[in-house]
C-alpha cells in the first residue's frame, strides 16, 4: 500500500544500486561499476531506471534500460535491460522498453536494434509482441559462447504498409580496423571478402593494403589511404575496379603546409596513376549519385566511399566506409571504426542506417568539396 513505480533518467546517485541490480539479474556479461559510471556521464546515450517509491523517503531500483544512440545516424541500440527478480511478472520490462523507444524517437532515431540470447524464449517473445523482427545472428557472442539473435523495429511510424518494409540482409560481414589510420584498408577488406571467399581478413593483410595504398602524409600523423591507392591494392589482387573522383591531381594537400611534403604527395599520386594505367583501371572525374550507387549495389558491386566524420564527431576528418545497402529512405554502411572510449561494438557499426539526405552531405570532404568512391567488383 502506498508503493508506486516511476521511470526517470538515472543519475550518479544511482550508481551503487545499478551495480547491485546488475549482479542480481545477470550471472555473466555484467556491466562493471566503471562502465555504469561512464554511461552516467554521457549526454548522448539514454539510461533510464524504474524506481519503487515507498511510503518512507527511501526508494529502490527495480530495473533499468540502457540505449546507445550513435550521433549522425538514425539508429538506437538497446544495449542492456534488467528487471529485478522481485519485480518479475509486473510488465516492467515492456514498460522500460516502451519508454526507451519513445525517448529515442524524440531524439530522431528511426530504428531500435537489440541482441538477445538465442535460448531466451521469454525475452524473444516479448520483443516479437512489441513488433521487433529478427534480421541477423551472431554465433558465439556471449561469454558462455551462446549465440545472439539480432532484432530491429522501426520506432517512428512510416506511411508504408508494414509488409512492404524490408530489413537489411547483413550479407556483408564486418571487419574492424585495428589502427587509427587503416579505415580504407579495413573497408576494402570487407568488400573483397564479400566478393571472394578466399580473402583473409586479418591485421597482416590490413596493414599490407595500407602500405600499398597510403598517401604517405596527412595533416598530422600517419597518412591515410586515397582512392587511387585503394584501387591499386584491389586491382593487383585481381578485382575489377573503377575510381570516381571529382578532382584531378594530388588529394588531401590543402591541409599540408610543408612544401617538401606536398612534393612527396605529388610523386605518390603520379606513381599511383602509372600503376593504375598499367592495370587498366578507369579513373572517372565525376560524381556518383546515390541513385547510381543503388544501381551498382543491386548489381552486386561493392562501393568504398570517403566521408567527412563531422556529423559523427564534429572533427571533419576524412574516413572510408563501405556502402552495403540502400533503400528509399536510408543508406546502410559498414563503418570499420569503433570508438574505444565507448562501450560500442561492431553491432553498432554493422549495417549502420543513415538518412539518404544526411549521407549525401557526408560525401563531400574539405574546403575543396572532394568527393570520391572506389567501385570494386569480382574480376
Amino acid at each position: 500500500m502506498g508503493d508506486s513505480i516511476s521511470l526517470r533518467k538515472a543519475t550518479l546517485q544511482d550508481l551503487d544500486q545499478l551495480v547491485d541490480l546488475e549482479e542480481r539479474c545477470f550471472d555473466s556479461d555484467r556491466m562493471s561499476k566503471r562502465s555504469f559510471r561512464h554511461q552516467l556521464q554521457q549526454d548522448h546515450n539514454l539510461l533510464l531506471v524504474a524506481e519503487q517509491q515507498h511510503a518512507s523517503p527511501e526508494a529502490s531500483l527495480l530495473g533499468y534500460v540502457l540505449v546507445f544512440m550513435r550521433q549522425g545516424t538514425s539508429l538506437a541500440r538497446l544495449y542492456s535491460i534488467a528487471v529485478s527478480p522481485d519485480a518479475h511478472g509486473m510488465g516492467l520490462g515492456r514498460r522500460l522498453l516502451e519508454e526507451a523507444e519513445e525517448d529515442a524517437a524524440e531524439e530522431g532515431r528511426m530504428f531500435m536494434r537489440l541482441e538477445v540470447r538465442r535460448d531466451n524464449s521469454a525475452a524473444i517473445g516479448l520483443y516479437q509482441r512489441m513488433g521487433y523482427r529478427q534480421f541477423g545472428l551472431y554465433t558465439d557472442y556471449y561469454e558462455d559462447h551462446a549465440d545472439a539473435l539480432r532484432f530491429q523495429k522501426r520506432i517512428i511510424p512510416h506511411e508504408r504498409v508494414e509488409e512492404h518494409l524490408s530489413e537489411p540482409s547483413e550479407r556483408v560481414a564486418y571487419y574492424e580496423q585495428t589502427t587509427d589510420f587503416t579505415c580504407g584498408a579495413a573497408s576494402l577488406l570487407m568488400a573483397m571478402k564479400d566478393l571472394r571467399d578466399d580473402v583473409v581478413c586479418d591485421q597482416r593483410t590490413e596493414l599490407q593494403i595500407w602500405r600499398e595504398a597510403t598517401t604517405i602524409f596527412m595533416t598530422s600523423g600517419h597518412g591515410g589511404c586515397g582512392p587511387h591507392g585503394l584501387a591499386y591494392a584491389a586491382a593487383k589482387r585481381g578485382f575489377k575496379v573503377d575510381v570516381y573522383v571529382n578532382q584531378a591531381g594530388p588529394l588531401f594537400t590543402e591541409g599540408v603546409r610543408n612544401d617538401s611534403k606536398k612534393q612527396v604527395l605529388e610523386l605518390v599520386h603520379d606513381d599511383f596513376l602509372e600503376k593504375l594505367s598499367e592495370l587498366q583501371v578507369p579513373i572517372h572525374h565525376e560524381v556518383l549519385s546515390l541513385g547510381q550507387m543503388k544501381t551498382l549495389l543491386d548489381a552486386n558491386a561493392m562501393l568504398l566511399v570517403l566521408i567527412s566524420t563531422y556529423r559523427f564527431d564534429r572533427k571533419k576528418a576524412p574516413h572510408w566506409v563501405l556502402l552495403v545497402d540502400m533503400d528509399e529512405d536510408f543508406v546502410y554502411i559498414n563503418d570499420p571504426d569503433i570508438d574505444e572510449n565507448e562501450q560500442a561494438s561492431q553491432l553498432e557499426k554493422h549495417y549502420l542506417p543513415i538518412p539518404r539526405d544526411s549521407f549525401d552531405m557526408m560525401l563531400y570532404f574539405g574546403q575543396n568539396r572532394l568527393r570520391c568512391a572506389v567501385l570494386v567488383q569480382a574480376g
